[in-house]
């Protein structure tokens, strides 16, 4: 017989949107599971950077003093590399960031990166300190009302567990299909975005600058990490990549692997990643991952909220997935947590957070699909080429656009 257990708030994925719930839930006398399929620590296909605005929430979070620690260098420039172009402009910083005498902000006023499995185990053992009860590695498999209660079914190997609580939060992310209401269903189209993500150690890329690359088929990014870890990240047309998998392979033998394809893919195409990239050394395995799936989806369905991903996301082109994530998490949890008991107060509450969520996210989203629908034209990245070179500003502005000096709601 399944064991069985009760709480007020049971979240799906331990990721930095599902621990933002838990962790501001729990610290509020919530009664919190989070059910997480990995075990941690876990590489995870982001880019791993993270705006300046959202570390007064990470000192919310209490995990604001080890992100500072671990993060890697500020980022202060923006850069473009595509084809031969290299061009560079500075990055805005923070809005409302203390400023020092030189004009620049004194503390915490430019974004830094930390690679996921660092900053996810940072979160995950915050909110084990607040209290919430963590089930790991477990799978969720079946969410099923009962009466004012849901229950959820989760699986570790071949022991069942119940667990039955009022709120459902689905911090599952996008990328990956299953059999809960709150999970998209499969699809493969030729047009699909799939992500790829790599570690490089010894890598010639300035520490205090983040280029977006752009190359035929797909676009991606890099940013100086933590410990000196250099992390890039791309997204890559489906039916480009299985194009590049023939044509990099050998006659009359099998494909080369997509991560090999797609490494070459960015060398060939990038000067600038061919500098950065010249001495650097590999850092783990490639990751791959997605279809990714850009859009405002609904944040509160069938009695089950969303955050993170599963809410909506922008094109990663923007480099804004981890803070959406986090802030989209404590949107939600201030929504919950002044909520009245009852059906009627959740969907009060998810009604005020999804339009809380779009008034925070929605311009981001669109300007990001906007960029990303440019980069992916054919024959678009000699265009923005151009642009950026006679207009390195447009690069300080795209930044502006993408919410990164815009603060979070309620820390202002």
């Amino acid at each position: 017989m399944a064991r069985l257990s009760t709480h007020d708030a049971i979240i799906i994925g331990a990721g930095p949107a599902g621990t933002s719930v838990a962790l501001t839930l729990a610290r509020r006398g919530w009664a919190v599971a989070i059910v997480e399929k990995s075990a941690f620590p876990r590489r995870k296909v982001c880019g791993e950077y993270m705006s300046a605005s959202n570390l007064a929430l990470l000192d919310q979070l209490e995990i604001g003093e080890a992100w500072r620690a671990n993060a890697g260098p500020e980022i202060r420039r923006v850069g473009f590399f595509s084809g031969e172009t290299c061009v560079e402009a500075p990055m805005p910083h923070a809005k409302d960031g203390p400023r020092a005498n030189d004009g620049h902000c004194a503390k915490d006023g430019f974004g830094r990166a930390l690679g996921r499995d660092i900053l996810d185990c940072l979160l995950l053992q915050s909110a084990r300190s607040a209290g919430v009860e963590i089930f790991q590695p477990c799978r969720a498999v079946a969410i099923d009302r009962d009466g004012e209660m849901q229950m959820v079914r989760i699986q570790a190997g071949n022991e069942t567990t119940m667990l039955r609580a009022p709120v459902i939060v689905a911090a599952h992310g996008s990328w990956e299909p299953g059999p809960l209401p709150s999970q998209p269903g499969k699809t493969n189209r030729p047009s699909d975005l799939l992500g790829f993500k790599a570690h490089f150690t010894g890598s010639s890329l300035a520490p205090d600058l983040m280029p977006l690359l752009a190359f035929p088929g797909g676009y991606g990014g890099m940013v100086s990490a933590d410990h000196g870890r250099l992390s890039i990240s791309c997204c890559i047309r489906r039916d480009m990549l299985a194009r590049l998998r023939t044509h990099h392979g050998p006659k009359h033998q099998s494909r080369v692997s997509a991560a090999d394809a797609v490494c070459r893919h960015l060398m060939e195409s990038c000067r600038g990643v061919r500098d950065a990239l010249e001495s650097a050394h590999a850092d783990g395995a490639w990751l791959a991952a997605g279809p990714i799936r850009p859009g405002i989806r609904s944040c509160y369905e069938r009695d089950i909220f969303r955050v993170g991903n599963a809410a909506g996301e922008s094109h990663p082109i923007i480099a804004e997935g981890i803070s959406m994530a986090l802030q989209s998490g404590w949107l939600l949890a201030s929504e919950l947590a002044s909520a009245p008991d009852g059906r009627a107060g959740r969907e009060a509450a998810g009604k005020r957070y999804e339009a809380a969520w779009k008034r925070l996210f929605s311009t981001r989203v669109y300007a990001a699909a906007a960029l990303a629908g440019i980069a992916l034209s054919p024959g678009s990245a000699t265009l923005m080429a151009a642009i950026v070179r006679n207009f390195p500003q447009a690069l300080t502005l795209g930044a502006q656009l993408s919410g990164k000096t815009k603060p979070v709601p309620g820390f202002v």
